[in-house]
């Protein structure tokens, strides 16, 4: 049986809906890819949009303090609003290094295995990793000139728990090669919902479907996966009842959490 909460240390984590999420790790608090705005339609570049349908779950009033913005992406609406970007001034930010000439400020790109290391409270250190994650079916280098450049996140520090953060990845193969380095995870947050479009890659997936997201928390041993940006968005085909009905096939379902909200 997966231990609980309590009893493997892990820790409470804010679902806001998307690919929005805040957790304390070490004493620092972190957010993943920020998006506070209201259902709507947003253009992205190549003539797409992106239809929002659900409000987020809070909003950015309800955060407090945080330390650092985990930015899969920069490039996409659903995965960094103008309300988003409004959060960013001031606060320290890790993303693909291409970002940082768009996005200034306080930033620091972190390509594939790339670390920083980041002050705890406490006197020790988190170790941020950059790890790889591909926006798409297929190979980096005939995904990212139409999805753009992604990059996901490993967490670590001495006494803590290793955490996963996905980013849009779309990839099995980047799975292992990070689960070859970091697995078991204890928690990981793995961005699912099987987003579509039928004019991009005939219509497959530009992130997990629900048992792929389900085949990734096997590999990388994760003792608790909490879902996020499988919902809030009309490109999103696969919700809760599809990735709760994937991870019960596969024998996983204690492994589920699906965060607090509100």
């Amino acid at each position: 049986m997966t231990p609980s909460c309590a009893e493997s240390g892990q820790f409470p984590v804010r679902v806001f809906g998307g690919p929005t999420a805040r957790f304390e790790y070490g004493g620092l608090h972190f957010l993943t890819d920020p998006t506070f705005d209201v259902p709507g339609d947003y253009p992205v570049p190549g003539g797409l949009v992106l239809s929002k349908v659900s409000p987020p779950d809070g909003d950015p009033a309800d955060l407090g303090h945080i330390d650092v913005v985990l930015l899969s992406h920069d490039q996409h609406p659903d995965n960094l609003d103008r309300a988003g970007r409004a959060l960013l001034s001031g606060v320290p930010l890790t993303h693909h290094p291409d970002a940082s000439r768009r996005l200034g400020g306080k930033t620091k790109g972190l390509a594939d295995w790339e670390t920083i290391e980041l002050q705890r409270p406490d006197g020790g250190t988190v170790t941020v990793t950059g790890v790889p994650s591909v926006h798409g079916p297929g190979p980096r280098e005939k995904v990212e000139p139409f999805t753009g450049q992604v990059v996901g996140f490993v967490l670590t520090g001495e006494g803590l728990p290793t955490v996963y953060v996905s980013g849009d990845n779309a990839s099995l193969h980047a799975v292992r090669e990070i689960a070859d380095r970091f697995a078991p995870v204890d928690t990981a947050l793995i961005f699912a919902g099987a987003p579509r479009f039928a004019a991009l890659f005939d219509d497959q997936c530009l992130a997990l479907d629900s048992t792929q997201a389900a085949q990734a928390a096997e590999v990388l041993g994760a003792r608790r996966v909490v879902p996020v940006h499988y919902d809030s968005w009309a490109h999103y085909t696969e919700g809760r009842d599809s990735l709760q009905a994937a991870f019960t096939a596969a024998g996983l379902a204690e492994r589920l959490d699906w965060g607090r909200r509100g």
